[in-house]
């Protein structure tokens, strides 16, 4: 637990997403620590010795890891009896402003139309806010900032339902191939499969949530989840796409029920910069955030 006591919903929101860029999560940190110990090539040795020392330089001054804050995204399990519902909207709003000149993030929402840049990473369905109605009056908000460089990688692929899960590998494998080292690698892989294409993309960003090295209960999606990685691995694009033997620290599989006709695959690339935050809002108004 990072922090708790009775907290403006505004302010709560603002550490959050402090926290989530100036502090990567430690299931991350020995992760990249043990991809040093086991690498032998020389300059991906280099690119893990100084992922490291940046992370360790974010988290003692308490700035951003990475120059690109991305574009915040929050997950909100909002529970229907919770007296804070109405003004949750609003504390994501007003939170993301303020973190962006206090942490500071760098602004990064663009009209399409104008090219011009809002400046306060606010605009049209931006930050991107993901709601879920749930039992209770507990409100939990996951951040999620999402770096450009990694995002350009995503996709979704619609399969055909005869295809099954052995083409879920090999569009893996082939997009990561193609990818390279755009993505900031190692990465962290989220896939969803099922549901329809707007369903995949959201799972499979979900997956990013689920600590490194946790697996998905479903043993099933877990052997694939292990597979994924292990030929992901052995691309040997490694730290910074300039070779070595951790190209990605871990694969996560969400699944959804899809369609007799459908069988869409998303999958979202992380960078290295694994961020992410989590903040609990009770009734009382008593706050809880933590990585």
């Amino acid at each position: 637990m990072i922090m708790t006591g009775i907290m403006d919903g505004t302010d709560a929101i603002v550490e959050a997403v402090r926290l989530a860029v100036a502090s990567i999560p430690e299931d991350t940190i020995e992760a990249l620590k043990r991809a040093y110990e086991r690498e032998e090539n020389e300059l991906a040795l280099f690119n893990l010795s100084n992922i490291l020392r940046t992370i360790e330089i974010g988290r003692r001054r308490h700035v951003p890891v990475c120059q690109d804050t991305g574009i915040l995204n929050f997950f909100v399990d909002a529970g229907v009896e919770s007296p804070h519902l109405r003004h949750l909207k609003g504390w994501i709003i007003d939170g993301t402003k303020r973190a962006t000149s206090e942490v500071p993030l760098r602004p990064n929402a663009v009209d399409v139309l104008t090219g011009r840049n809002s400046g306060d990473n606010v605009g049209r369905f931006v930050p991107v806010i993901h709601w879920r109605l749930t039992e209770g009056d507990k409100v939990r908000i996951a951040v999620l900032p999402k770096g450009g460089g990694s995002e350009n990688c995503s996709m979704l692929e619609m399969l055909t339902p005869s295809d099954g899960l052995d083409a879920v590998k090999d569009v893996v494998i082939r997009r990561v191939r193609e990818c390279g080292g755009k993505p900031c690698p190692p990465i962290i892989l989220g896939i969803g499969i099922g549901g329809g294409a707007d369903t995949a993309v959201e799972i499979a960003k979900r997956a990013l949530l689920r600590r490194v090295g946790e697996r998905n209960p479903d043993g099933r999606l877990a052997e694939l989840e292990e597979e994924i990685l292990d030929e992901v691995n052995g691309l040997g694009i490694g730290p910074m796409g300039l070779g070595g033997r951790t190209t990605a620290l871990d694969v996560k599989i969400e699944v959804a029920h899809r369609h007799p006709a459908s069988f869409p695959v998303a999958i979202v690339f992380q960078c290295w910069a694994n961020r992410r935050a989590f903040l609990e809002i009770e009734a009382d108004g008593e706050v809880r955030i933590w990585q």
